[in-house]
């Protein structure tokens, strides 16, 4: 499939001619919310504590003699997500050490995984091209800093609720070639994660975070450019558009004037429209990666890959797509339905009741999307194809009557008939709600909207 790529001509006084190819790949963390936390006990619910510091104990507090024992289901929720993603699985894993120091991380390391993840080597298909999946790996959060003023002084808190918590990270290639390709990619994730009961991907609270790494390229070159920036910690969907669109702009400039563009970690700042720089960005030596010594290497079978992928449920884009053949339903409207499983299992149940009774179940789907129908999930399929087909009824009217009625409407609104003849075709709208109610009867307004069209061009 064809990549939509955003090029970026560059003027000024100081520019050159030259285009360039936006290079980005995004690295997305998401909390599973398991019920226990990644290594031991504690109640995995940061959001939702009373106090902080309370679902905390030695071993996600980083106190010395604290041993992690790895969560089995969290283990079986990340390949489970991979295999979604049609990613391989490594039978053979470990987690290793991530060794850096900063005070949200009270051991001095954060158990990770850096040469055996879980899976690799998957694709995400969105409407802008595929994105190739590198690798998805398990890790734990770190605890979360709270800046605050307390007795007139600025301080930071640490609250060690979060510390611990299983976060699965999903890295992709450099396949992301325009900022709203990254953004489409970001939303069928969340939306993958959402479905398969795994994640709720609550993205104010932090439940969700993105990381966008982002370089430019003359177009035509095939190489990857020998710098990236690392845009951190972005919770919106529009803040990663609006971000990578700002970069874009900042690093062509630079480049424009013969200057690469510094390897570096920035941040977002909404409020000013830009990103900032926070730090020189590591490489992988930084952290010196290695196995944990208090963490026995994880082997599968087969068989136990085959019993978590026969627990993946159908998935949206091939819900969507069987909607489309077996009931004519367009996929814009199956994508809004398939928001969740439930959400799914309940237009099933509605789409087959309506096919049944013989109605058109893409003008039902069309009417529940766009809200023209009281429906929500849950409800009956029987009561929701009634409502719909209420809906549908129209009242026998006399076309004389008709006719008469439209003449009238027309002749008290002849500044409506010269808007609709200028181009404002949106005033039929208006015609029809008149008439239906000068007739006091419900008429069918495909119909209405004809003769009404075939009136005002007679005039």
């Amino acid at each position: 499939m064809h990549l939509k790529k955003t090029l970026i001509g560059t003027r000024g006084a100081h520019m050159d001619k030259s285009t360039y190819t936006l290079v980005c790949g995004l690295e997305v963390h998401a909390e599973l919310k398991t019920a226990s936390k990644m290594f031991c006990g504690c109640t995995n619910d940061p959001f939702h504590a009373e106090k902080p510091n309370t679902f905390t104990c030695p071993v996600c507090l980083g106190m010395p003699g604290g041993l992690p024992v790895a969560n089995k289901k969290a283990i079986e929720w990340t390949i489970k997500l991979g295999l979604a993603l049609g990613c391989k699985v490594n039978l053979f894993s470990h987690f290793d050490r991530k060794n850096y120091f900063y005070p949200d991380l009270a051991k001095g390391y954060q158990i990770s995984q850096y040469d055996a993840p879980f899976c690799y080597d998957g694709v995400l298909n969105t409407d802008l091209g595929p994105v190739r999946i590198r690798r998805i790996h398990l890790e734990e959060d770190t605890a979360k800093l709270l800046h605050k003023t307390v007795n007139d002084k600025k301080v930071s808190l640490i609250d060690f609720n979060r510390s611990g918590v299983p976060l699965v990270e999903i890295v992709t290639e450099p396949d992301i070639h325009s900022p709203e390709h990254a953004k489409a990619y970001a939303k069928k994730l969340r939306q993958i994660l959402r479905y398969l009961d795994i994640a709720d991907c609550d993205m104010e609270q932090g439940g969700m975070r993105l990381e966008a790494n982002i370089s430019l390229r003359a177009e035509g070159a095939t190489d990857l450019p020998n710098y990236k920036v690392e845009i951190k910690n972005i919770n919106s969907f529009r803040f990663l558009e609006k971000a990578a669109q700002y970069e874009i702009k900042r690093q062509s400039e630079l480049l424009a004037k013969g200057e690469t563009p510094a390897q570096e970690t920035r941040g977002w700042n909404e409020e000013k429209g830009q990103t900032f720089s926070q730090r020189s960005k590591e490489d992988a030596e930084d952290y010196r990666y290695f196995p944990d010594p208090d963490i026995p290497p994880i082997r599968f079978t087969e068989a136990q890959i085959n019993d978590i992928r026969a627990n993946i449920p159908e998935l949206p884009s091939a819900v969507t797509a069987r909607w489309l053949k077996e009931f004519q339903v367009e996929e814009r409207f199956g994508e809004m339905l398939c928001e969740n499983r439930e959400e799914v299992e309940w237009a099933e149940r509605v789409f087959r009741t309506a096919k049944a009774e013989n109605i058109t179940v893409n003008s039902l789907a069309s009417a529940i999307v766009n809200k023209k129908i009281t429906a929500n999930t849950g409800d009956d399929a029987v009561k929701v194809v009634a409502a719909f087909k209420q809906t549908q009824q129209t009242d026998q009217v006399d076309p004389k009557l008709i006719a008469s009625t439209i003449q009238e409407i027309m002749n008290e609104n002849p500044d409506a008939i010269a808007q609709f003849k200028a181009g404002k075709t949106q005033v039929i709208g208006f015609f029809i709600g008149q008439v239906q109610r000068k007739l006091g009867k419900k008429v069918d307004a495909r119909e209405l909207q004809a003769q009404i069209i075939t009136s005002i061009n007679s005039k």
